[in-house]
């Protein structure tokens, strides 16, 4: 039995090339919009040390509301541009309201505090928008449909226009506000506030404007995330459980580490799709489901900091 656990797997990549390639490229691209979601965390602990729970809901809300507005008739671009405008106006209220009375309290204060936010909004996206699950507009967003066969390697692979779609507009995000982050005046603040708070105020910085801009940033990653989850499947509150995906992406790559996030991403994302279609079988099924945790802990027994975060120095 053990041996068939261990063995089959690779005798079935090597008898079904084409599966192996399938079952590969849907990791990749789950890979890509897990680093999407696990970028927006990493924004925001940057700047701030503080690990966003809300980031999960912060999806749902963008994704709720973009639909939502086009419900009641705004054309689909103007509602994009409006639920930019929204999470903008979300990020002011935070920085205004959650961050700024909250300065120098602990770390744990800060994070239940964003825990608060996760039902404050929750709350607000049921009373405005209901609970029911909504279809994302993905022809008035002219994202593509259908597929393309590809025959190789004595096979047929199957990708789904959308996917290819989101791969691309993903891919694409991540690395412009990397770059952005990276060579702008912003993103040096961002670095600085990063390193310390005090530090960064003493040359000028102001925390308050950093803090709004990356929570504003963090609401765009959000609004594209909701619009390709939502595309993939449905906007509903049962995308929060999604996000929290990032969790173990985020343990991979490290919590400070934008190339960490992709490259957590597509671990957790290529292990999961192998381990259910080769392992699952052999084991009962819904490896997909828990096989992410299981990775992130052996990190987290051999190398907490991750594969990109900043090593863990105690003075004793």
């Amino acid at each position: 039995m053990l041996y068939n656990i261990l063995i089959d797997p690779f005798v079935q990549m090597g008898a079904s090339p084409d599966l192996f390639v399938q079952t590969l490229w849907e990791g990749l691209v789950s890979g890509v919009l897990y680093a999407l979601i696990a970028l927006g965390f990493v924004l925001i602990f940057k700047a701030s040390g503080v690990f966003n729970f809300a980031q999960g809901i912060m999806v749902v809300f963008a994704g709720l509301t973009l639909v939502g507005l086009h419900e009641k008739g705004v054309p689909a671009w103007i509602a994009v541009l409006l639920t930019l405008g929204v999470m903008y106006v979300l990020a002011i209220a935070v920085e205004r309201v959650v961050l700024r009375p909250l300065v120098n309290q602990p770390d744990i204060i800060l994070f239940m505090a964003t825990f608060g936010l996760t039902y404050v909004l929750i709350g607000i996206g049921e009373f405005i928008f209901g609970g029911e699950p909504k279809q994302m507009i993905t022809e008035q967003l002219f994202l593509p449909t259908g597929s393309i066969d590809v025959n190789m390697l004595g096979g047929r692979v199957t990708f789904q226009k959308l996917d290819i779609a989101a791969a691309v507009i993903a891919s694409a995000m991540i690395i412009g506000l990397s770059l952005f982050f990276q060579y702008t005046r912003i993103g040096r603040a961002l670095r600085a506030v990063a390193d310390s708070h005090k530090a960064a105020l003493s040359v000028g910085i102001s925390l308050n404007q950093i803090w709004a801009i990356v929570w504003f940033a963090a609401g765009i990653v959000a609004l594209i995330t909701g619009i390709m989850w939502g595309a993939r499947s449905e906007v509903s509150f049962g995308l929060d459980i999604i996000a929290l995906k990032a969790l173990p992406v985020l343990i991979l790559g490290g919590f400070t580490s934008v190339p960490g996030a992709i490259i957590g991403g597509l671990i957790i994302g290529v292990g999961e799709k192998m381990a259910e279609f080769y392992w699952g079988p052999l084991v009962g099924g819904g490896i997909e489901n828990w096989i992410a945790y299981v990775i992130a802990l052996g990190f987290l027994m051999y190398r907490p900091q991750g594969l990109f975060g900043d090593k863990i120095i105690e003075r004793i």
